[in-house]
């Protein structure tokens, strides 16, 4: 009855998308209210983000859940994932394995085995779990898409002496299966959500996943555009080879992203060689938006120039950056067609920034800023100076620009 009573939580668990930390934390005392003694729990899973390629956690008894670890697609070959026990496991398809870390032959398998001898802990359990259609070493005749190479590991320690019994291996073997699946509701959501957030941006992906998905479900908003582009870029790519070309754009856009993020600011899109990215400026933060968005402006046209020195030292190609900023009225939210939607801001304001940008070259900044900017910008106006009023492609009157004093 017990198990069935375990097996239902963790169905409801599942359904409802319980934090995964809340997840293990119950699943693990829950076993040890069945008698089954777990001192320590493991879990970890990779992901398809473009930058994580995988996250764990350890559950304790006496603290739960408190570590966590978070490892990027560089960090695959660090001894702490080389050297796990789980390495050989999915590289060999072996989806159990028990271990007597009491056994000091076994203890010199792997750091692990040391750290839990050390701790008193007397046996591990490691399972393997591949989410999706069999993959290779799992009973996969083929090579497994990326969407099927998704698995979740999870360990169960014991402090037991002796180990586990066969009785609690009994229970394990039932109710780790449904574990997993109740895990991989959660941990497929959180991909997803991942996804989203890498390809749309925070605050978008959040929107879409709560169910804004109609097409021109829109808000208008008042925003802060910052608007880039590379100077020169096209002739650039007519001469610099297509791997080296998207190195280039790869470390250029790094120094236009991280200090906009840093700040609050949401990347939008990527256009090109260039980005749209923006800053909520309510009544109450205008200033403080201004601010921000100047600042992130200031400090990605300066990892710029570090960039471009470090690039031509080393003999390879360099670029500028322009950057334009406006605030007006935008509509944000999906634009496109049933099939195939965009979450993004449009109206004319996005169209100004453009458009000022244009200009950075012809007046010789790399940083331009809108009248109505400058004047939202009453805590870093000093900051500013007027070039004078210029006119702007498909805009009727001219308009006072700004550039760094």
């Amino acid at each position: 009855m017990k198990l069935t009573a375990l097996a239902d939580w963790l169905a409801e668990s599942g359904l409802r998308n319980l934090p995964l930390e809340e997840m293990v934390d119950g699943f693990s005392r829950r076993l040890a209210d069945m008698g089954v003694p777990v001192a320590r729990t493991f879990v970890g899973m990779n992901t398809l983000h473009p930058m994580v390629r995988m996250r764990s956690m350890i559950w304790d008894r006496a603290t739960g859940p408190g570590t966590y670890f978070e490892f990027h697609h560089a960090d695959i070959d660090a001894p702490i994932l080389q050297e796990s026990p789980f390495a050989s496991m999915l590289r060999d398809g072996v989806a159990e394995r028990r271990r007597r870390v009491d056994d000091p032959l076994v203890v010199r398998e792997a750091p692990m085995f040391e750290e839990l001898h050390a701790a008193g802990m007397t046996e591990w359990l490691g399972r393997v779990f591949p989410f999706g259609e069999l993959v290779p070493g799992f009973g996969g005749p083929r090579e497994a898409e990326p969407a099927e190479r998704l698995w979740l590991v999870c360990s169960l320690t014991t402090d037991r002496p002796g180990g586990y019994l066969e009785s609690d291996m009994a229970v394990l073997k039932q109710a780790l299966p449904l574990f997993a699946l109740a895990a991989k509701a959660v941990t497929m959501r959180a991909i997803g959500y991942g996804l989203l957030a890498a390809y749309l941006g925070d605050d978008p992906a959040s929107r879409v996943f709560a169910g804004t998905v109609h097409r021109g479900e829109v808000q208008s908003v008042e925003a802060i555009v910052f608007f880039t582009d590379l100077r020169c870029f096209t002739a650039l790519a007519d001469t610099t080879p297509g791997r080296e070309l998207i190195a280039l754009l790869d470390e250029c856009f790094e120094c236009m992203v991280a200090p906009v993020v840093k700040r609050g600011g949401e990347v939008l899109k990527f256009i090109g060689d260039g980005l749209l990215a923006a800053f909520a400026a309510g009544p109450a933060g205008r200033a403080e938006a201004c601010s921000a968005a100047l600042d992130a402006a200031t400090e990605a046209l300066a990892l710029m120039a570090a960039l471009n020195v470090r690039r031509r030292a080393e003999g390879r190609q360099a670029t500028e950056l322009d950057i334009s900023l406006h605030i007006g009225t935008v509509q944000y939210g999906n634009v496109g067609t049933a099939a195939r939607l965009d979450f993004t801001v449009i109206g004319p304001a996005v169209n100004e920034a453009s458009r000022i940008e244009k200009l950075c070259e012809p007046l010789g900044h790399n940083l331009l800023i809108s009248r109505q900017f400058a004047e939202a910008a009453v805590s870093c106006r000093s900051r500013l100076m007027s070039l004078g009023r210029h006119r702007l492609r498909g805009v009727r009157e001219e308009t006072e620009l700004f550039a760094l004093a």
